[in-house]
């Protein structure tokens, strides 16, 4: 079960976002074509920037997660983009057929503001403040490059705060327990996270 206690968005909101993401994916699938905003209810808090990832899922499984943490865009822009993106230009599979698109399921991750406006990112100062079902993970040992897990993952993997922090260290290519490294900086982050079929 997701804490819900930072959620900024509203039920039609949620709403706009997965139908944003589902007819961006079938434009861009089917046409190549990117996805003309107008039309929608874009709300001011839809408007305004925001980071969200876009995972896509067949059968329960994995078939593409991109997104941006940084908000650059608009959310409503990054939800269509990052759709796109986890259709396309996810390393880790092939772009995503005509035919898959009736089999995939989407899920949204609209992140909340952290220590900065531009950021999702609280820094960790101590391993208790991370709570499991709220919290994503970040970590980051310049001038390497950093790794990142939504706050879904170790609630669908039910791993403990230990194995979150080990998997985040795997995920970015690092040795395990590096996270008390002094070089190595350590960031918490929450999401909205809602998809097709809730």
């Amino acid at each position: 079960m997701l804490d819900r206690s930072e959620d900024y968005l509203t039920a039609d909101e949620e709403r706009t976002l997965l139908r944003i993401a589902r007819d961006s994916l079938e434009a861009w699938v089917l046409r190549g074509e990117r996805l003309n905003l107008k039309p929608y209810p874009l709300t001011e808090t839809l408007r305004a920037s925001h980071g969200a990832f876009v995972t896509l899922r067949t059968g329960g499984e994995l078939r593409g997660c991109i997104g941006h943490t940084v908000g650059r865009q608009p959310l409503a822009e990054s939800v269509r983009d990052n759709a796109i993106n986890a259709s396309s230009r996810d390393p880790r599979f092939e772009p995503v057929r005509p035919d898959e698109l009736p089999e995939l399921t989407i899920e949204v991750s609209a992140l909340t503001p952290g220590d900065t406006p531009e950021s999702p990112f609280k820094r960790v100062e101590d391993v208790s403040e991370i709570v499991i079902g709220r919290d994503g993970l970040f970590i980051e040992r310049p001038p390497e490059r950093g790794g990142l897990l939504l706050p879904q993952v170790a609630t669908e993997q039910h791993w403990s705060v230990d194995q979150f922090l080990r998997a985040v260290c795997m995920k970015a290519g690092y040795p395990d327990g590096t996270w008390r490294d002094p070089q190595a900086r350590l960031y918490r982050f929450s999401a909205q996270v809602f998809g097709e079929g809730e």
